[in-house]
């Protein structure tokens, strides 16, 4: 890691730098913006009984109600260009006996607008949460993907005809997503697809998501099938599956957001807080269309495990962050810390042929991680180390504990904060 070295002979100008700039890299805010509407304790919440319930398919405007408590009985389907507008404070139960799930159709809208002091929340209706107890969002649109014939049909156990996404309109608007927590979500159902906590499949730019929060959910947190979104201001919490999934030519902006993952919440398979690919299958992909390119900005990803050592020795630590071939991935200004490692680049990616340009990791802080940046199967990334490393990229390497470096990382807080603390971010060698 020669280049990490002479991180050395401007330790002084680089601090000095720093302490102007200590909150520049992971999450930001001058308050800590996950007060009031964010819920890490779902299952120690009780929320009214059900007094109505949703179910079929809704094709007029529909406004659900704060004063009640509404039960999604099966997939609900909103159709025929219908705008669903739920009140800020209105708590939406999915059903576990029936695979509760919300699908907003092509053409139709969710206006989901909660406040800070009283978000929306969809939740499980069992007096006993868990993750996966109910399906989730889904949310269809006619944005670009990359597959051939540039649409396609959601494998979710659903109705075909009413989950057929993408196409032309990468201005598609399905609504608006704001102070919005999904808790318990992501069902797995034999013999398809598994749900995740919010899904948004061909979805356009002109769709509003910001200030949503996702926990426990058993499958991705957060999956973007094609088209082209911006989140900002997004949490997820212990989720068993990736917390950020990207496929089918994404075009796709992460900003101001955090992952908050924990060693015995991973599934079983690997896991990530970010995985991006372009493809599900080569075979079916259209490569003369986008492929995804993914930019994430002052996000934190973090291993929030009480014994990182113990739990790196047992193999139940993985990478933060995955990025496949053919793919266009940027991450500036964020944080990853206590991952093994903090990135994987696809074994497909063929390093001396300048692929690497289209990854970028730049003023990153790699905190607390076993390896920062390796190749898929190798165990030497002595060249990843010396490309990353050089200052031009400005990342810093540190291994600081997580209850050091963040203001209050403790999940028994009513509200954490992960903003990293003044002066906490240095420069060093690396290890």
């Amino acid at each position: 890691m020669k280049n990490l070295i002479n991180l050395k002979t401007i330790a002084l100008v680089a601090t000095a730098f720093v302490a102007n700039a200590q909150q520049e890299k992971g999450i930001i805010g001058s308050s800590n913006w996950l007060n009031n509407w964010t819920e890490f304790k779902p299952a120690k919440v009780e929320y009214n009984e059900t007094n109505q319930i949703l179910y079929g398919k809704i094709t007029t405007n529909t406004t659900l109600q704060k004063k009640n408590t509404y039960l999604l009985q099966g997939p609900v389907y909103v159709t025929n260009n219908a705008v669903l507008t739920i009140e800020p404070g209105t708590v939406i139960k999915g059903d576990a006996e029936t695979n509760g799930a919300l699908i907003i159709t092509k053409g139709a809208q969710l206006k989901a607008e909660g406040t800070e002091t009283d978000p929306i929340v969809f939740t499980s209706n069992k007096p006993v949460k868990k993750a996966g107890d109910w399906g989730g969002i889904v949310i269809i649109g006619d944005a670009p993907i990359n597959k051939f014939g540039g649409t396609a049909s959601l494998n979710y156990d659903l109705d075909p005809t009413q989950t057929i996404y993408g196409g032309t309109n990468p201005l598609a608007n399905s609504g608006i997503l704001r102070f919005l927590r999904i808790e318990f979500a992501g069902k797995k159902i034999k013999g398809f697809k598994d749900y995740n906590a919010l899904s948004l499949a061909g979805v356009g730019n002109k769709t509003v998501l910001e200030h949503i929060m996702t926990s426990f959910s058993a499958g991705n947190a957060f999956e973007v099938l094609g088209g082209d979104v911006s989140m900002k201001n997004v949490v997820t919490y212990r989720a068993s599956g990736d917390d950020f999934r990207f496929t089918q030519g994404a075009q796709a902006k992460l900003d101001n957001s955090l992952a908050i993952r924990h060693s015995l919440f991973s599934g079983s398979t690997r896991a990530r807080s970010i995985n991006v690919n372009s493809y599900d299958k080569k075979e079916e992909t259209d490569l003369s269309k986008k492929l995804s390119n993914v930019l994430v900005t002052n996000c934190t990803l973090v291993n929030t495990t009480e014994n990182l050592s113990a739990d790196i020795a047992s193999g139940l630590v993985k990478e933060a962050v995955f990025v496949a071939d053919n793919t266009n991935f940027s991450m500036r200004k964020s944080v990853i810390s206590g991952f093994m490692p903090a990135a994987i680049l696809s074994e497909s990616i063929k390093l001396e042929g300048g692929a690497l340009k289209a990854i970028e990791f730049k003023e990153m802080y790699f905190n607390n991680c076993k390896g920062n940046i390796f190749v898929e199967n190798s165990s030497n990334n002595e060249d990843l180390e010396d490309y990353y490393g050089n200052l031009a990229f400005g990342n810093l390497y540190e291994t600081t504990p997580n209850d050091v470096m963040f203001i209050d990382s403790k999940a028994s807080s009513k509200t954490p904060d992960f903003r990293v603390q003044i002066g906490k971010i240095t420069a060093s060698t690396g290890k």
